[in-house]
């Protein structure tokens, strides 16, 4: 886990960027509220919500990314005045927070819009809890708000908007026509039920703390789609607040919110946050856990034992989280998994089917559009094995097929961007040899996801560059058949 933040590749330097950006936007939204003569409450309000407009919006396009960004007040501000009249009225707080739960999720099925909004809804409720709001700080809850985001869009848009110069993101949609309509309704449910289980048992451990587990149970079903993948979720939030707190007992307490370090703590966790996000979840969690600390240390209530009560709630949220996947309409990991390595293995067939055709000499041919989209897919593959190949799987030769899948798929991903990269080589182009070792590949990728046999014949050592990649992508068809069709308990494919 270590050594995956510090040697995952980051091109473009994407991650940096990304960190470095919501430090100078959140930065900027806490002295703007800081300005306008906000106490401590409508700081931190202000700075959370700075983050959620930072964090949360992934539109493909930068123009989408800006409507997205402008509707957050509109959803939020409702939710903000919902949870500060209904502070002191315990059971319409509750229904209230879980009905907030399954809409989140439910608008899922509107794309990165609906789940943007869904998250930063839910934040809104939380950080509402967290605040203990009352009705009589709306006022000023809301003008830290309407700042905060703003000055977050300011530096997004405006100063720092590194997303203009790059293609528009390819994200894939679940595998089959309406799948996220399905996927959406049928998280929402388990969400939902989830969270109750979690705030039922929250209350019971805390009366003022319970709100951590109903989050717990929350950012488990986010990003994640089969009950493997949703337990191996929960396993790493409870792993990495468990190293957070150890952390925060050595930094935060004794700091006893003293503003010099606490700004210094809180400016290296959000760029953590920020730049692990995207490779470790356990790590992101260490960071959060690091900046809830802080914050609880400036609100002056930060204890060890209040620490304790976190990793007891958070692991109420995950369990809940658990209970719901296995119980609430499950679905089966290899299902999933199935699903996506048939999604890849159609894209490899698009890729070269496409570099076939450059090479053929057709001018409209263009590969690097469908590579991005197997780069996306490789991704969701390797979120979807992650439970089989999880240390704590006890199934080794599932876990020994499933580590073979993905490198093989790797294998694939590799000779695919070699390939597209000599494509355009006039001295490759029109060599009938490749064309027809193409057509091998794409016969082969049919036979792997229609389930017939897959013959692959030796092909003689190639000195060309596209044709090296070629017959090193057969390969690696030839030998992705057997992990994929082994017989197993547990199939990933055709098995």
């Amino acid at each position: 886990m270590l050594k995956r933040v510090f040697t995952a590749p980051d091109p473009g330097r994407i991650r940096l960027r990304f960190a470095a950006r919501a430090v100078l936007g959140i930065g900027l939204a806490v002295v703007v509220c800081g300005l306008a003569g906000h106490s401590l409450t409508g700081a931190v309000t202000g700075g959370l919500a700075a983050l959620l407009a930072l964090f949360t919006v992934t539109d493909a396009t930068v123009r989408a990314q800006a409507v997205t960004t402008a509707l957050l007040p509109a959803v939020g501000l409702p939710v903000l005045a919902a949870a500060a009249v209904l502070h002191d009225h315990p059971v319409a707080r509750d229904v209230t927070f879980l009905a907030v739960v399954g809409l989140g999720v439910y608008v899922r099925r509107w794309g990165p819009r609906g789940h943007s909004l869904g998250v930063f809804a839910f934040m809104t409720y939380f950080v509402a809890q967290f605040l203990h709001a009352r009705p009589d700080q709306l006022p000023e809850l809301y003008t830290a708000v309407l700042l905060s985001v703003p000055a977050a869009a300011a530096v997004r848009f405006g100063l720092w908007c590194y997303e203009r110069r790059l293609p528009p993101a390819v994200v894939p949609a679940p595998p089959g026509g309406a799948g996220r309509l399905r996927v959406t309704t049928r998280q929402a449910i388990q969400a939902t039920a989830g969270a109750g289980f979690a705030l039922v048992v929250g209350q019971l451990v805390s009366g003022q703390r319970w709100y951590w587990a109903v989050g717990a149970a929350w950012w488990v079903f986010v990003n994640t789609t089969s009950r493997g993948e949703t337990l191996v979720r929960g396993f790493r939030r409870v792993l990495g607040t468990v190293i957070g707190i150890a952390l925060a007992l050595f930094v935060a307490v004794p700091a006893h919110g003293a503003v010099p370090l606490t700004a210094l703590v809180v400016t290296v966790s959000v760029f953590g946050v920020f730049y692990t996000a995207a490779v470790s979840y356990t790590w992101m969690m260490l960071w959060v856990t690091m900046l809830a600390a802080m914050l609880y240390g400036l609100l002056g209530v930060l204890t060890p034992g209040l620490l304790a009560l976190r990793l007891v709630e958070t692991g109420v949220g995950a369990l809940g989280a658990a209970l719901a996947v296995a119980f609430v309409l499950p679905v089966t990991t290899h299902g999933v998994t199935d699903a996506w390595i048939r999604r890849a293995l159609r894209c490899v067939h698009a890729c070269t089917a496409q570099t076939a055709a450059r090479l053929a000499g057709a001018a409209d041919a263009d590969p690097a559009p469908t590579v991005a989209e197997l780069e996306q897919l490789l991704a969701r593959v390797r979120l979807s094995v992650a439970p089989l190949v999880h240390p704590l799987n006890p199934m080794l030769g599932r876990k020994r097929r499933a580590r073979r899948v993905l490198a093989l798929l790797d294998d694939c991903a590799r000779e695919i961007r070699g390939l597209v990269a000599v494509a355009a080589d006039p001295e490759a182009s029109h060599d009938v040899r490749l064309v027809a070792a193409c057509r091998r590949v794409e016969v082969a990728v049919e036979a792997l996801t229609d389930g017939r046999d897959l013959a692959v014949e030796a092909a003689p050592a190639a000195t060309e560059p596209a044709l090296a990649h070629l017959h090193g992508l057969e390969r690696a068809l030839a030998e992705l058949a057997v992990p994929l069709r082994a017989p197993s308990g547990s199939p990933l494919v055709g098995a």
